[in-house]
């Protein structure tokens, strides 16, 4: 595990990697199967497994393989304490092969089962990559109607009082041994992307708009296909992630993009499109809308990628 300045990344090429969704918004059993997608298995052996969960929240295993030794990051913890541990136990996932882990930003719907899998782990202590800013306490909407509802958050010394090691995540770090990168803090750079409208937070008595620095995602480079970049929300937009995620590792070439997009409430009336014109430009091959994406938008991106989009849900994993 290294951090590096933006100027000093090599991230390596990856042979393949696999993408588990532990959790997301949506189950269906009875979505197929192919070469790429692999759907949970109802059965095993001749025995019914138990029901996956499904919530409003978001956490994803990835397992990629450099030159023959496989390494594995999970990314995020969903919203409540009980769905990622229920369904880790259901897919019987080892959480003793995981290297590393990283939280996309402090939200309560990432954080969910953060104790549970964390304290639970018998190898300690493992590098978790948090920003900073992920254990604000004072973050709330703001309505235009004068409506204000606060938003949960990770709370400070959460990951030692679990007895493993928070890494700072302002600066790219490099995992897995340098096959998976976590983004830093992604530059708004688009005039489009303005986050999220009703995202604030409260310091000093005065009431400060919230740019949600702590959103990131991960990236790695897969051999003779280009970048496979995951988003938890994508607070930060979409498309100024990908174009990051490209600047960062000189990578031009996006293959895979799966994850949150944010693209639902008032925001989504003006940006899906133009998303999606931007995204026809770096045009990947890949496309999985997870989690807060909204309906909307994922309806608009099958229809814009039907080749290259697929339908998430919990249990799923992508093989690239």
């Amino acid at each position: 595990m290294t951090r590096e300045t933006q100027k000093n990344i090599v991230l390596k090429k990856a042979t393949k990697t696999t993408i588990t969704t532990i959790i997301d918004n949506y189950i269906e059993t009875l979505l197929p199967s192919n070469e790429r997608v692999e759907r949970a298995p109802l059965t095993k052996g001749n025995v019914r497994r138990p029901p996956l969960l499904a919530e409003h929240g978001f956490s994803v295993l990835v397992e990629v393989v450099g030159e023959a030794v496989p390494h594995s990051v999970l990314m995020d913890f969903g919203v409540s304490s009980i769905g990622v541990p229920h369904n880790i136990n259901v897919l019987e996932l080892d959480l003793d092969k995981i290297e590393a882990f990283v939280l996309s930003h402090g939200h309560h719907d990432h954080v969910g089962a953060i104790v549970e899998v964390l304290g639970g782990l018998s190898k300690k202590p493992r590098p978790v990559v948090v920003h900073p800013d992920a254990f604000i306490s004072t973050r709330f909407h703001k309505f235009a109607d004068g409506r204000e509802a606060p938003i949960p958050c990770i709370q400070k010394g959460v990951i030692e009082e679990t007895g493993n090691e928070p890494i700072d995540g302002r600066s790219p770090v490099l995992l897995a041994s340098d096959y998976i990168l976590a983004l830093g803090e992604i530059p708004r750079t688009n005039d489009f992307e303005k986050g999220m409208l009703t995202a604030y937070y409260r310091k000093g008595g005065q009431v400060y708009k919230d740019p949600i620095m702590d959103d990131k995602a991960i990236v790695m480079n897969i051999r003779d296909m280009g970048l496979v970049v995951i988003t938890g929300c994508g607070h930060a937009g979409i498309i100024n992630t990908l174009r990051h995620a490209q600047q960062i590792t000189g990578v031009e070439r996006i293959y895979a993009v799966i994850g949150g997009f944010h693209l639902i409430g008032d925001i989504a009336k003006t940006t899906i499109q133009r998303t999606i014109e931007e995204m026809k430009k770096i045009d990947p091959e890949v496309i999985v809308p997870c989690h807060c994406t909204g309906l909307k938008a994922i309806q608009a991106f099958e229809q814009a990628f039907p080749g290259a989009f697929v339908l998430n849900a919990s249990g799923t994993a992508i093989h690239l």
